[in-house]
């Protein structure tokens, strides 16, 4: 792994940062809501379906912690069921170059340990 020092922070202001990062980032389906909604699922069952194995219990929690770290935007539409829908915020697009690599990431992780 190279050295990672890109603000000259002692090791322990990096280990802290990357703490902060995967609070917000890890669970149990965070990054894959946060794809599913970005990608058009806006409605609950659709995003529900969308995420392999989430239930609804997960997910209700997960879209509460992405909306209250502002990544998510819920809205509520005054109809008969109220309708509720997410979105990404342009907040979470700060994600988009992280999440691809980890895609890229994992992609060549699946291929090499297919090879063995």
């Amino acid at each position: 792994m190279p050295d990672i020092q890109p603000d000259k922070d002692t090791v322990a202001q990096q280990i802290r940062h990357l703490q902060d990062t995967l609070y917000v980032v890890s669970g149990k389906g965070k990054l894959p809501i946060l794809v599913a909604i970005h990608e058009g699922n806006s409605r609950f069952r659709d995003i529900q379906r969308s995420v392999h194995g989430i239930t609804t219990k997960v997910l209700s929690t997960e879209l509460k912690t992405l909306e209250q770290n502002k990544l998510v935007v819920r809205r509520v539409y005054d109809t008969s069921p109220p309708t509720v829908e997410y979105t990404t915020s342009s907040y979470c697009d700060t994600l988009q170059t992280m999440v691809l690599e980890m895609i890229a990431w994992g992609k060549k992780h699946r291929d090499r340990i297919r090879e063995e």
